[in-house]
């Protein structure tokens, strides 16, 4: 059987695959589930500087959660709340993911496959991509916690369009609003992607890591430093990777972190 997800390494660069392409690389319950489980693993690995996460070829990055289950194992509120939990704990894991993650998105990213690229730090796309949430087409309400994220990147007035109306829109409109952080033509965004990878993977880990968990707190409301971020911060100018950097100022060199 094919692994419907599954992670290449190159070098500090983790890319998370999405093999599904027959069904447009729609999630089962299932894949949600293994998600949670690859990530869980990829957490321990502290080779890894950054994570990428994309669909297997061109088709889609993912058309979102495959209907096709939802007579069977969505279809009460018993059953949604349930799939809903795996699925949401899943998306939650890849957001608070520690190290930097970018989406590449080829073809499709459309309802719970937008919700995923949404949950990542960064979102690339291929010029002929298409982008949705379309909820509205099916009669379900879109949950808060992915909502939120969409109104952190559009703002209130095209998240009530982008869900009211359920429409696909253009990648090139998905970068005018800020759903896009890049876009490419097809024949480059891979090569792209990870050029943007390897500029990230240079710098410190100390650094990205820590500055990333204040952005995380500041998009979760927090107006001042808990005691757990002082600590990190303070931390900091004990590492190595800080006596490292400072070593590096002083010779004009580049650091080696």
């Amino acid at each position: 059987m094919t692994d419907e997800l599954y992670v290449q390494k190159q070098g500090k660069i983790a890319v998370l695959v999405i093999n599904r392409p027959q069904k447009k690389n729609a999630f089962t319950l299932a894949m949600f589930q293994k998600l949670k489980a690859i990530l869980d693993e990829l957490e321990t690995d502290q080779e890894i500087r950054v994570l990428i996460i994309r669909g297997v070829d061109e088709t889609a990055f993912s058309a979102g959660a495959d209907i096709h289950e939802f007579l069977e194992i969505r279809f009460s509120e018993e059953k949604a709340k349930k799939y809903n939990d795996v699925a949401l704990a899943a998306v939650e894991k890849l957001y608070r993911f520690s190290r930097p993650t970018i989406a590449l998105i080829q073809g499709l990213a459309i309802g719970g496959g937008l919700e995923l690229a949404n949950a990542c730090d960064f979102r690339f796309a291929t010029e002929n991509s298409q982008l949705g949430i379309t909820a509205a087409n099916i009669g379900i309400v879109y949950n808060l916690t992915s909502t939120k994220r969409l109104y952190h990147l559009v703002g209130p007035a095209k998240t009530k369009e982008l869900l009211y109306t359920a429409k696909r829109i253009s990648a090139l409109e998905g970068k005018a609003i800020g759903l896009v952080d890049y876009l490419y033509p097809n024949e480059e965004i891979e090569e792209k992607c990870l050029q943007f990878a390897e500029q990230i993977i240079t710098k410190s880990s100390v650094s990205i890591i820590g500055m990333k968990k204040v952005i995380q707190a500041i998009m979760d409301g927090e107006h001042e430093e808990s005691e757990e971020i002082s600590e990190m911060i303070l931390s900091s100018y004990s590492s190595d990777d800080y006596k490292e950097g400072i070593q590096a100022f002083i010779e004009k060199r580049n650091s080696r972190f």
